[in-house]
């Protein structure tokens, strides 16, 4: 073993000790989604280092722009996969000598650190920000949700906290059989996302009957766009946002107004002119476009799903129903001072704070009995199948 790693671990050693170890000073970041990809993960990631180094934390990151021999990820070209790094992401980790490792993602980087942790004996610690296994599900059907999750046990066993956002991901994670779940929440940008923008020159929907109902994200497969496409509301419906499904729901739903791509200030406008953002994904874990289109005054509409039955019940900031079209024309009667008042409650600076108090690894779980554990594992199995069930019902229904 290196005299870095020996340095290391005794210095996780000395940390372990006491009843309140000191939180991390010098963090490693791992991810496979960074700059100049557009998503909530990196959104999420950038936001919380920033408020990081704020606080005087030394953050190290590796990410694939570090590295020129990449490929793109099957069916989301703009995630490139380092290839042939492990050595070089050894030589980072011992030369940074970190306090704390987190791995973000599940990709090629992600298992060249895990890898590394491993081989050290250096605790470490990963986030869950994409539902893996529903997400692949919904683009190849043929491949099962349980092979999935084989997948994400896999790397994530071996975490000493697993971060989820929200408590509905923490319980889904549990009746999976996950024991080492922590909850990291989301923050917004509430200067830049602000309903002053809203009605700017008439507004970017000047033009467009009213209401507007809009939707603002990666026009995907697994975002479950077409269930709002296909309902039936007044006024117009706008998808904010470009992907591989962008071409085909266009040709489908010639009435829709597919506006692409925007950013900074065009992305903050269009989030307030909408009367109401609609958030139809089953497969986020969260979804930070909640909280910037409730800092925008938009009031939001969605499933009950992950996010939406987190974020919303009982805030007047949005509806979250199993009827999609009643949770649309319910949110056009909330005020949106209301949604507003809803996103001035996350910052990212709590999250960064929470991030890093989950740093320090769980306690290690005692051994349970076998009986104990078959107990438990036939209770998940149980309300596994109930779910299931009452999807199936759901579908059956239309919703």
């Amino acid at each position: 073993m290196s005299t870095e790693t020996e340095a290391a671990l005794e210095v996780q050693a000395e940390a372990n000790a006491g009843e309140a170890p000191p939180l991390a000073q010098k963090i490693l970041l791992v991810t496979d989604a960074w700059e100049p990809q557009v998503n909530g993960v990196v959104r999420t990631l950038s936001s919380t280092i920033g408020e990081l180094r704020a606080m005087g934390c030394e953050v190290e990151i590796i990410a694939p722009s570090d590295y020129k021999r990449t490929i793109p990820l099957i069916t989301y070209s703009e995630i490139r996969l380092a290839l042939g790094a492990r050595e070089d992401v050894e030589d980072r980790f011992l030369a940074f000598a970190p306090d704390a490792v987190h791995i973000a993602t599940e990709g090629t980087l992600g298992w060249d650190a895990r890898a590394i942790c491993l081989k050290h004996k250096f605790p470490f610690t990963t986030s869950y920000h994409t539902q893996f296994p529903e997400y692949v599900h919904a683009r190849f059907w043929w491949i099962p949700t349980w092979a999935g999750y084989g997948y994400m046990h896999a790397f994530h066993d071996k975490s000493g906290r697993v971060m989820v956002a929200t408590p509905t991901m923490q319980e889904q994670l549990r009746l999976q059989g996950f024991r080492n779940t922590a909850l990291w929440s989301r923050g917004v940008d509430i200067e830049m996302f602000h309903p002053s923008k809203r009605g700017i020159d008439g507004g970017v929907f000047k033009d467009l009957p009213k209401p507007v109902f809009a939707y603002v994200g990666r026009v995907a497969v697994e975002k479950n766009i077409e269930a709002f496409l296909k309902l039936d509301l007044p006024g117009s419906k706008v998808v904010v946002g470009d992907g591989p499904a962008r071409e085909d729901l266009q040709a489908r739903y010639p009435d829709a107004h597919f506006a692409g791509s925007k950013f900074g200030e065009e992305l903050a406008r269009h989030y307030a002119d909408a009367d109401v953002f609609v958030f139809p994904s089953f497969t986020d874990t969260f979804g930070l476009v909640i909280l910037e289109a409730a800092a925008s005054g938009t009031p939001v509409a969605g499933f009950m799903a992950p996010g939406p039955q987190d974020i919303l019940p009982g805030t007047n900031a949005g509806i979250a129903d199993p009827d999609l079209r009643k949770a649309c024309l319910e949110a056009l009667e909330l005020k949106r001072e209301d949604a507003r008042a809803l996103a001035e409650r996350y910052s990212w600076r709590a999250c960064a704070e929470e991030f890093r108090r989950n740093l320090e690894p769980l306690p290690k779980e005692r051994g349970r009995r076998f009986w104990h554990k078959l107990r438990d594992l036939r209770a998940r199995a149980k309300e596994r199948r109930r779910i299931k069930r009452e999807a199936k019902q759901k579908a059956k229904v239309g919703v």
